[in-house]
């Protein structure tokens, strides 16, 4: 649903920000080892993109990225799935981690619901790493073998990444919060050899033991050769109820000889994300660790101007790719801020106060939190001391317009609001920040550096300043360089390629005005995005169709609409069955255990039955889009619907939603 109203000018970057940003620094580099003169940030964007393995080298040169190996080409192909970066050079993730370990700022701070503010130093986080990397080769971990993570967003999380990362091992995460069939179906396809888990966690001042599910989680992946077992809510627990080589956490012993990194090829897989579709198992999405270094570099640098020695939080989990966003800050010397706990506990005013304690200089959360916080009496520039507060990100799903009044009015008046969109797929933003540029209520400021993110209309033809699908034209480093699991590719290039062959279609409805600024209204397919975690409906599918008293079901997320998710759960009842109470509850207690809480629906209604098409496919799309407002003969094909009587029933829905 698109706002017509002008957006409005909120913000200008000071004239000493923009000079002393990191932007300007590389543009003046560029022009003293270049000579490449660039006015305004446009102009830089259009040569980054016209002139793309330019543009890629120069950041390999100003960020001085460490190579075992030179590469050989920058892009030897530049085809859309396959494209090869920087082919030749070797070089490790992690350790351009530590090339800013510094005694003058810490590592990382950690906060959270049990545990107060503690402080890790530089020293402390290598010596820390070392230990769990010598224990990993202990355990005959080497480049290639995947280790993963049933943890939250605490240290030990941190710690054992960088670990795997430093040996060339494959990291992938689960929130433990996380039901174990849904951290299985994930876990499973990449046969983990070593699996870090917690005991349990603490949320909303309740304790959640998770001992049973990391039980199962073992029982389902025979590859197993150990599990590092971390008594997080409970320093005193044992394993109980584990099986095979379980270590303790606290009785890793001390690493024998410093920490040693082995150098990869650029492509060497440095994680699995997972971003489900509409159909089959979640999608475990590879990233390689080059990929991922350069990408991140220069978001976090350049596109949020992070420097060594600022404090950079994220309101994240382990199972969202901002966790990932976030421990990439140590690549440019930021001091990450890791908070584990809910945050309306004991009140909205939670991660505020760790701001205050924490000395946060930019922080980022989730556009579902910021709309919360509107509805609240929270007012965080009057409460807490955020004078050292510079930015504050916003991504997950699109920030309306009064979400950023509400910032500059109730947070700080001179805050930059960078309001961001990527995706897990890219483990980036195609679209973000710049300390540069204004910033307009509603509006992103621009298309990043280097990608060249285009709006399509249903012809295949850029436009500009009217709605079309998000689209990239050019690859970039950090796309997926396989799905695991997906050895024609197959999968991969039906999830981006399908609808235009060798362009990226990213699933988003997004306006690029003539400014260069971007506002995203949703997104285009039919996959479930809460708080910035996708997931694929089959899973809320089958979850909820193994209900006895549930035939049938349609799920949606109308991400955007009204400036909140929303998302309604439509089921087919047997015959005889009323939805009460207390089958609404059974429902949404199933999918918080199987699944998340995140993916509870809002609103459950009772439908006489599910509309397909006439080959029998949940009719996802068309709803979505008759209830984001779009009049039904332009959204679904009646001939093409094996029941389009029941369509009435959605057209009279949204109506009632625009009512409220």
């Amino acid at each position: 649903m698109m706002n017509d109203q002008q957006p409005r000018l909120l913000w200008t970057p000071p004239a000493e920000l923009q000079a002393r940003s990191n932007l300007r620094a590389y543009m003046e580099w560029l022009a003293a080892t270049r000579g490449l003169q660039f006015h305004d940030y446009d102009a830089l964007w259009r040569w980054s993109v016209e002139e793309l393995e330019a543009f890629w080298a120069s950041l390999w040169d100003y960020f001085a990225i460490r190579s075992a190996t030179p590469y050989t080409a920058v892009l030897a192909d530049r085809s859309m799935p396959g494209a090869r970066w920087f082919e030749g050079a070797t070089l490790n993730y992690a350790e351009h981690v530590f090339r800013n370990a510094s005694a003058e700022h810490p590592a990382a701070i950690f906060q959270s619901e049990r545990h107060p503010l503690t402080t890790i130093s530089w020293a402390e986080l290598e010596a820390q790493v070392a230990r769990v990397a010598a224990t990993l080769r202990g355990l005959g971990v080497g480049p290639g073998d995947r280790v993963v993570g049933y943890i939250p967003n605490i240290p030990q999380a941190l710690v054992a990444f960088l670990a795997a990362a430093s040996l060339g091992a494959i990291w992938s995460s689960c929130s433990p919060d996380f039901g174990s069939p849904s951290v299985i179906d994930r876990f499973a396809q990449i046969e983990p050899r070593v699996l870090v888990a917690i005991d349990g966690y603490q949320y909303g001042d309740k304790p959640f033991d998770r001992r049973g599910a990391v039980a199962e989680i073992q029982a389902a992946l025979p590859t197993l050769q150990a599990t590092i077992f971390v008594p997080y809510l409970d320093p005193a627990a044992t394993p109980e109820g584990l099986s095979g080589t379980v270590l303790r956490w606290d009785d890793l012993p001390p690493a024998p000889a410093p920490l040693r990194f082995e150098p990869v090829p650029f492509a060497h897989p440095l994680w699995v994300l997972y971003s489900s579709g509409t159909t089959g198992l979640p999608k475990p999405i590879v990233h390689s660790q080059g990929g991922i270094l350069i990408q991140h570099l220069k978001e976090l640098s350049l596109h949020l101007n992070l420097k060594p020695g600022d404090r950079f939080f994220w309101f994240t989990t382990t199972g969202w790719m901002m966790w990932n966003l976030l421990v990439s800050g140590l690549l440019v010397g930021a001091t990450v801020l890791l908070y584990d706990g809910s945050p309306a506990y004991p009140d909205l005013g939670a991660l505020w106060r760790f701001a205050e304690q924490s000395g946060t200089t930019f922080f980022g959360t989730s556009a579902g939190y910021i709309t919360a916080l509107m509805k609240s009496d929270v007012e965080p520039g009057a409460q807490y001391d955020l004078s050292r507060l510079v930015g504050l990100g916003s991504t997950g799903s699109p920030l309306p317009p009064e979400g950023f009044e509400w910032v500059y009015a109730h947070v700080k008046p001179d805050i930059w609001l960078a309001s961001v969109s990527g995706g897990t797929d890219v483990c980036g933003c195609f679209v973000g920040g710049c300390p540069l540029l204004p910033v307009y209520s509603g509006e992103i400021q621009c298309r990043a550096l280097g990608v060249d993110a285009r709006a399509y209309d249903t012809d295949g033809n850029s436009v500009t300043g009217v709605m079309g699908e998000l689209v990239i034209t050019q690859p970039m480093p950090s796309m997926p360089i396989y799905f695991w699991n997906d050895p024609d590719g197959r999968r991969y290039r039906e999830s981006y390629f399908e609808l235009y062959p060798g362009i990226w279609r990213h699933g988003d409805w997004v306006v690029i005005n003539e400014r260069g600024g971007v506002v995203i209204y949703g997104r285009s397919d039919s996959t479930i995005n809460r708080q910035g975690i996708r997931m694929g409906s089959s899973e809320i599918y089958r979850v909820v169709e193994s209900l006895p008293e549930v035939l049938d079901s349609l799920v949606l997320d109308l991400e955007g609409l009204g400036g909140a998710s929303y998302m309604p759960l439509f089921v087919v009842l047997r015959e005889g069955v009323e939805l009460d109470t207390a089958l609404q509850q059974r429902i949404k207690a199933a999918i918080r255990n199987a699944l998340s809480p995140r993916h509870v629906p809002d609103e459950i209604f009772a439908v006489p039955d599910v509309p397909r098409t006439l080959s029998g496919k949940k009719l996802e799309v068309p709803v979505k889009k008759i209830l984001a407002g779009v009049p039904v003969e332009r959204a679904a094909n009646p001939d093409s619907l094996r029941n389009p009587e029941l369509l009435p029933f959605y057209v009279d829905l949204a109506a009632r939603l625009r009512q409220r």
